[in-house]
């Protein structure tokens, strides 16, 4: 038996499109363990690997300076009544509802994302009286400014050479 013959894009015909009549055998492959993976996490209630829950909905930027740590999030399709920010306990709640603007029967297909959402971002040592949040064409934007015990723990260590 040649190498050939155990190939599945080999099926009586020489052209590697040929496979099922679509174009690539391995996008194929690619689309049917992608399929299979989000049926078994489905039936789990979990969410795949690459979806909005798996890596947390709405996506958020931290930055931090000297002086504040920053969180930008994205939140497309929201106002500022439906997001909610609270600062406890040395962390950061993002939390919401984005509403879906059509009924289930009248949806065939959709890879929008729907439905309650939290991000939890620890943050320390947070001047909480001086907090700022501005919300701003789906762009929620907080400026946490660092407390002065904050600025006095970071300490620069000098690196020698061999």
């Amino acid at each position: 038996m040649a190498l050939r013959d155990l190939m599945p894009w080999n099926n009586g015909s020489r052209e590697l499109g040929s496979y099922r009549g679509e174009g690539n055998p391995f996008l194929s492959l690619h689309r049917e363990m992608n399929r299979l993976f989000d049926d078994a996490f489905r039936s789990f209630d979990v969410a795949p690997f690459g979806s909005a829950h798996a890596m947390g909905w709405p996506n958020v930027e931290v930055s931090e300076t000297d002086k504040e740590v920053k969180v930008t999030a994205e939140l497309p399709g929201l106002e500022q009544k439906d997001v909610a920010v609270e600062l406890a306990n040395g962390m950061l709640t993002i939390s919401g509802e984005k509403k879906s603007e059509t009924e289930d029967k009248e949806r065939r297909f959709s890879e929008r994302y729907y439905g309650r959402f939290e991000r939890r971002i620890p943050v320390d040592e947070i001047e909480t009286d001086k907090v700022d949040a501005s919300f701003h064409n789906g762009v929620l934007t907080v400026k946490l400014p660092k407390s002065p015990t904050a600025k006095e723990k970071v300490k620069k260590i000098a690196i020698k050479s061999n």
